[in-house]
């Protein structure tokens, strides 16, 4: 009987685990990401402090001013955009952290289309 009991609480107390946030461990640094494009495996770096973010992929580098909304979310900003695209910010919000580096959700603000990725702190 106490095994039936204890196989029934078990998701309740798996229920209440929260995973690891510790996002302000990664509002500066020098960091990696990468990405499937069309199936190919793709690397891009960037470097970020409070409030700038500067990116470097395929040989060029864009800068995107950073609005931090809360201690895991924040806005990016394309200083440059080039197009009507990168003119609009793109919302990340950061689910998961590790000791290296966490897991996020993006998409562009006003979008309901959202992707996931994961970043590796170089630095």
């Amino acid at each position: 009987m106490r095994k039936y009991l204890l196989l029934l609480l078990l998701p309740f107390c798996l229920s209440c685990f929260n995973a690891e946030r510790n996002c302000t461990d990664f509002k500066t640094g020098t960091f990696e990401f990468e990405t499937y494009i069309n199936g190919n495996l793709e690397k891009s770096r960037f470097i970020r402090n409070d409030s700038i973010e500067i990116e470097q992929y395929k040989g060029s580098t864009d800068t995107s001013f950073v609005r931090w909304i809360n201690d895991c979310e924040y806005i990016l900003k394309n200083k440059n955009p080039k197009n009507m695209a990168e003119e609009k910010p793109i919302h990340i919000k950061i689910l998961t952290t590790t000791k290296n580096g966490y897991t996020f959700e993006y998409g562009r603000v006003g979008e309901s289309k959202k992707a996931r990725g994961q970043v590796a702190r170089v630095q």
